[in-house]
Order: structure tokens, then C-alpha cells, then sequence
């Protein structure tokens, strides 16, 4: 079943990212279907640890940002209504060393009227699970 109330291209979902930290980290949107949508994030010197592999909070932002840009494509109105995230858990399943790829799979659990819940599945070039992340999104009205 379609979940998507908006209508998007992969080019305009990354061009709503320039300047942000979305463009810092190169996610670029790669794929989607009927209630998907998939991001991929190059492993750089922009987002590991010293130890030269992936950063835990680089794989949370990756989550947050396909979570969130879902929950924007699922909105009436987003004119009228905001998505905004509540809550972001993820457990790190196993490293990425850098120059390697990630790939985030938002598929949701949840849609309701106030609430949107998310599961987010994040693999490695060779699609073995390196994060599982769950993010609640929160509907209220636009303030103006």
C-alpha cells in the first residue's frame, strides 16, 4: 500500500538538503517504493571516529534524516503540519570501516495523526545489518 501524500523525485529530496548537515555528511537519496524510502552515506573523514570507522551518531543522523524526510511524505499538509522528531534509538550491530558506503531502509511501524514511528535498517556494502534504529516523529501544527 502506498503511504506517500506527497508527490517527490530522489533530486528533490537531496536538493532540500543543501546546506545542511544531510549535504555535510554526502546522504543522498538513492531509492524508495510504495513504503520505503533509501539513503546511502559514504564512510569519510567527515563522519568516524578516530579510530577511523564509522561514528555511532553519524549512523543516528543517517537514520534521522530518512525517518524524517518519510514523515514529511506522508503529511496532508506540510504547510500546516510539521514533522518533528521525539525519540531516536539505535543499536550498533557492527563497524564500518571508512571508505566504505551505508545504506538506510525506513520502512514504517507506525503512522497515526500525532504519531509516526519508524524502523530504520542500516547495512553495509555487503547488505550485513551494521545499525537497527527506531524513530518516533511527532505531527503538530505549524507554527506561523
Amino acid at each position: 500500500m502506498k503511504i506517500w501524500k506527497q508527490e517527490f523525485t530522489l533530486e528533490g529530496l537531496d536538493s532540500m538538503s543543501v546546506n545542511t548537515l544531510v549535504e555535510t555528511f554526502d546522504i543522498k537519496f538513492v531509492a524508495f517504493g510504495d513504503d520505503y524510502l533509501v539513503a546511502e552515506m559514504p564512510v569519510t573523514h567527515k563522519n568516524v571516529q578516530p579510530m577511523r570507522i564509522l561514528h555511532g551518531g553519524a549512523s543516528v543522523a543517517l537514520a534521522e534524516t530518512v525517518g524524517s524526510i518519510a514523515s514529511v511524505l506522508c503529511l496532508d499538509d506540510p504547510m500546516t503540519n510539521h514533522a518533528v522528531g521525539l525519540d531516536i534509538n539505535a543499536n550498533h550491530l557492527r563497524s564500518v570501516p571508512e571508505g566504505d558506503k551505508v545504506r538506510a531502509k525506513v520502512s514504517p511501524i507506525h503512522l497515526g495523526k500525532k504519531t509516526h514511528i519508524w524502523q530504520i535498517d542500516i547495512t553495509n556494502e555487503a547488505g550485513k545489518l551494521t545499525c537497527v534504529s527506531r524513530l518516533t516523529m511527532m505531527i503538530r501544527k505549524a507554527r506561523l
